[in-house]
């Protein structure tokens, strides 16, 4: 793009009102870009050289609220996160994911895992309706902008562990029902 980078594009989108979901096109899938990208609010990103069928396919799930990552840049990411950063990444994310309540945490770790919402209402016995609004809190809470920035947070703190992400945050276990 001639005049900004879509980094940059990105964030000023994201930033208006009624702000447009964000998809990146690229060809660079180097782990800086990457995650620019998505810590500037881009719900995709996909690389150019992905089919047509599947692009298409990307744009119309981003804008029904589903993430997209190309699979290399899936397998990038998981790389990149289990890296020597990954300490301190770690404690940040724990320490902001600290704000949620028991509740809040369940439902950020479930999408996390890419569950839609009405797999998460099914699996912790609750409306969908009630999914959305925790979503809703949680984005609030942590100042994030889509489920993409929740998944990689709740990554980044290791909720996504074994243990289900009930134990290591501060406040786990007691932060205060639903």
């Amino acid at each position: 793009m001639p005049s900004v980078d879509g980094i940059t594009a990105t964030r000023r989108l994201r930033a208006r009102p009624d702000a447009p979901q964000v998809v990146v096109l690229t060809t660079f899938h180097a782990d800086e870009q990457v995650l620019h990208a998505l810590r500037a609010g881009a719900a995709g990103f996909v690389l150019k050289d992905t089919p047509p069928a599947e692009i298409v396919d990307a744009v119309r799930r981003v804008a029904a609220g589903d993430p997209v990552l190309s699979p290399a840049v899936t397998r990038q990411l998981m790389r990149h996160a289990a890296g020597t950063a990954a300490d301190t990444r770690q404690t940040r994310a724990r320490e902001r994911l600290a704000v949620l309540n028991d509740r809040e945490r369940e439902v950020a770790v479930a999408v996390g895992r890419g569950l839609a919402n009405a797999r998460i209402a099914a699996e912790l016995f609750i409306s969908v309706a009630t999914v959305k609004a925790h979503v809703s809190r949680v984005l609030a809470k942590l100042g994030l902008d889509n489920r993409v920035q929740i998944a990689l947070l709740a990554y980044d703190a290791g909720l996504l562990d074994d243990d289900g992400g009930r134990d290591g945050i501060p406040g786990g276990g007691s932060g205060g029902g639903h």
